[in-house]
C-alpha cells in the first residue's frame, strides 16, 4: 500500500487554538476535531504536548472566536438531541413490528 507523500503542517499557533477549544466546557475533543478536519488523535497528542511544555506559542492569552465556540456547543447540542431522536426512532419500530406480529397471531387463531 502506498503511503501519503505530502502531510499537512500546523503551526504552533493553530495548534494552540485547538488545544484552548478543547478546554471549553461543554464542548468535546472529537467534536473540535471534527470540526476542524483533524484526526482526534493528532488533537490528543497536542494538548499532552501543551500540558508537558514541548507546545510553546508566541501569544500567551489565546482568544477564541465566539461565533466558533457557540458554533461548537450548538454542534454538540444538535448531537444529543439527534442521538435521543434515533432512540425513540428505533422503539417506535420495535413497538410497531411487535404489534404487527400480536395482530398476526389474533388473526390466525
Amino acid at each position: 500500500m502506498a503511503r501519503r507523500k505530502q502531510y499537512n503542517r500546523y503551526d504552533d499557533e493553530f495548534k494552540a487554538t485547538a488545544v484552548a477549544l478543547t478546554k471549553i466546557p461543554g464542548i468535546q475533543a472529537k467534536d473540535v476535531a471534527e470540526a476542524l478536519a483533524i484526526h482526534p488523535v493528532m488533537l490528543y497528542r497536542w494538548c499532552m504536548e501543551t500540558r508537558r511544555g514541548e507546545l510553546m506559542t508566541k501569544k500567551k492569552d489565546i482568544n477564541v472566536d465566539p461565533k466558533l465556540k457557540a458554533e461548537l456547543k450548538r454542534l454538540r447540542k444538535l448531537e444529543k438531541e439527534h442521538k435521543v431522536l434515533q432512540m425513540e426512532h428505533d422503539l417506535l419500530k420495535k413497538a410497531i413490528q411487535y404489534s404487527l406480529e400480536q395482530e398476526k397471531k389474533s388473526t390466525n387463531s
